[in-house]
Order: structure tokens, then sequence, then C-alpha cells
């Protein structure tokens, strides 16, 4: 401004020698408005932005500092403004139940072309933000967002993406991202997505016929006249129906209530064993016979009764698994046979008889 007065001074020195009689009134207005007045056109010489120290960091423009990064003992001042630093805002993520899950469910950012850098922080609310929790670095919920929870694209899974786990079974959860990438750069959260868990499911029937085929009960094997010295198949299969969502699969168990074929008007029991029929003098247990699924699973049969020719394990008052699956199951469909043999001192009878009680538990 001191240089303005002084050209201006000058020229009206000029104008009274030239017009010694005229007389001038200079008026200066000044930059204003009915909010602010500007009284000086620059803001001298330096300044700072961005200022930094280990207990703080504020965003300020003083000065007319056009480029490099000042420096002291007490902070660090960098250059420009707040807007030309901030993330890109996060679109929102992919947010589903891909397999009907009950205590997770999956997310995949989107990074709305931020540098591979920039972190990312979740919000995650079951009452439309009126409550906000976070998604915390371990992929679990929690009250407070602190800067460990912001992780870069690739280690909330990249493409794949992560579950958060840790939910709460038939509920919708809506989920929003805000990105940063360093000091001054985090922008707001971005569109809302939401997904919801189903509540815990386990389905379980048995059928019981000589083809994979849907009957009613009462269920009911008939071996009919057992050949002494011969290994007898039954003539039907006990076919089970096995689904689930639990987290860790689940299993099905079976047990006898007489621990073999026993005949009340004999007083014997042809009792249950595990091995070679072939071998034994007589004997009565079940084979696994086959196993599927439509998706999920797999189902498998237990090693104990995972055999083939004569070979059967046993079926005894102790409930011991047939099938099981490692994970949720769609469609599980298992099926095992029984087997039995007699020896030429077996007594006759009619009424040899086993009951079978069949159990099946989702591993949630």
């Amino acid at each position: 401004m001191k240089n303005i007065f002084k050209e201006i001074k000058t020229k009206l020195k000029f104008l009274k020698t030239i017009l010694p009689h005229a007389t001038f009134v200079f008026l200066l207005v000044m930059p204003a408005s009915t909010n602010y007045k500007l009284k000086d056109y620059g803001f001298g010489n330096g300044g700072a932005s961005n200022a930094t120290s280990t207990n703080y960091a504020m965003e300020v423009i003083a000065g007319e500092q056009s480029a490099g990064k000042l420096t002291g003992v007490a902070y660090n001042a960098g250059t420009g403004l707040s807007f030309t630093n901030q993330a890109n805002v996060p679109s929102a993520p992919t947010f589903s139940n891909p397999s009907n899950y009950y205590n997770k469910l999956q997310i995949i950012l989107n990074t709305s072309g931020n540098p591979t850098d920039t972190k990312y922080a979740i919000a995650i609310s079951t009452d439309n933000f009126v409550t906000t929790n976070y998604v915390k670095s371990d992929n679990t919920v929690g009250a407070t967002l602190i800067l460990a929870d912001y992780q870069t694209y690739a280690t909330w899974g990249g493409g794949s993406g992560f579950y958060v786990i840790g939910l709460t079974a038939g509920t919708t959860y809506k989920v929003k991202v805000k990105a940063m990438q360093g000091k001054f750069t985090e922008t707001g959260y971005g569109p809302i997505a939401t997904a919801a868990t189903v509540n815990p499911t386990l389905s379980f029937d048995i059928d019981v016929s000589s083809t994979d085929s849907k009957t009613a009960p009462p269920f009911t094997i008939n071996f009919g006249s057992l050949p002494v010295n011969t290994v007898t198949d039954s003539p039907q299969k006990i076919w089970v129906d096995f689904a689930t969502n639990g987290e860790l699969g689940g299993k099905v168990y079976v047990a006898g209530q007489n621990a073999g074929l026993t005949s009340a008007t004999k007083s014997y029991t042809i009792s249950a064993m595990t091995g070679n029929l072939a071998g034994a003098s007589e004997g009565f247990g079940a084979q696994g016979s086959s196993v599927a699924q439509s998706s999920g699973g797999p189902l498998t049969v237990a090693t104990l009764y995972d055999q083939i020719g004569s070979t059967v394990g046993i079926v005894d008052s102790a409930m011991r698994e047939m099938f099981s699956s490692t994970g949720p199951i769609v469609g599980g469909r298992g099926s095992f046979l029984l087997k039995a043999k007699t020896s030429t001192i077996t007594p006759s009878a009619t009424d040899y008889s086993e009951i079978f009680t069949v159990i099946a538990s989702g591993n949630f």
C-alpha cells in the first residue's frame, strides 16, 4: 500500500504543476461487503499451512507461501488448500450375504480411484446410524474408531473383500466408508449399502427305501431270513437329508437301543460290532453307502462307517457320528445300510429287532 500512495502523491504533484489552480478530491475505496472488509490487497511475505506437531495438526493459510515446506522444532508446515488435499469420497461398497450367513456379512470396498496407499474406515449400524459403530481392524464391530482401524484396500481384502464377523442373526445392517491419504485428506462418509444376516437354520429328514426316494413314516427295515454263515445286506437303506447354515457345518449321529439285533422270545442278541463280518461267526453293523450335496459342505461319511465289502461299524447305545460337514451345506443327502450275519448256534426266532435313533446337529 505504501507504494500505491507514493505513486498517487507523485501524480498529484505532477497535476498541480500543470494545473496549479485545480482542486482534486481523491477517494480510496477498500474491498468491502456487509459481512467483511479487506483493508489490504496483500498478505505480506511468508506464511504457513498444515501446521503439525507431536500433539496437534491444524490447517491454516497465512501469507503468500507459494511452494515448499516450512519446518521448525515445534511444527512442520506445508502448503495447499484443504479441498485440494482431500481423497476421493468412496462410493458405496458391495455389501452382501452370499451364503445365508447368520453371523457375518461380506464387504468389498470401492476405491473410487484413490491411490493404493489410501486408508479406509467403515461405519456400521443397525438403526440407520442413529447409533454408529465401526468395523475394527480384526473385522469385528466396536463402538470406537481408532487410527489402526483405517486400513488400505488391500488390507480390507482387495477385490475379494472380507467378512465382518460377530453379527446378530436375523438383522439388517448398513455400512458406509470414508477415505484418508495422510493429514487433512480425510473425506466424509460415502453412500450407504445394506445387507442382512439370516436366522440360524438346520433341516433334517430321513427316508427308508431301496432307492433314493422320499418315503413316509413309520420307517421299517425288514431283513427277512438271515442265512447261516452269510453276510446279508438290508434290503433298504436309511437316507438322510441334511442342511445347515452353521458356520462350522454340522453332524448326523446314530445310536441303537439294543446294541444289536435282539430277540425277546429267545433272550438273545446278535451283537453290534466293528470289523469284517466275513471273518466273524455272527454280528451286526452299519456301513456308509453314499453322500452328496447341492452346495457347500461337503457331506462326508465318518471314518468308522466309511467301509466297503463286509466291514461295518458298530451301532450301540452310544451316539456315534455317521455324517458330517465342516461348513454350511445345502441339499446334503447321505445313506447307509445295515449288514448282519448269523451262525449255526444263533437261536432261530422271528422277533430279532433293533431301534435306531438318528440325530442331527448344527455347529453354530
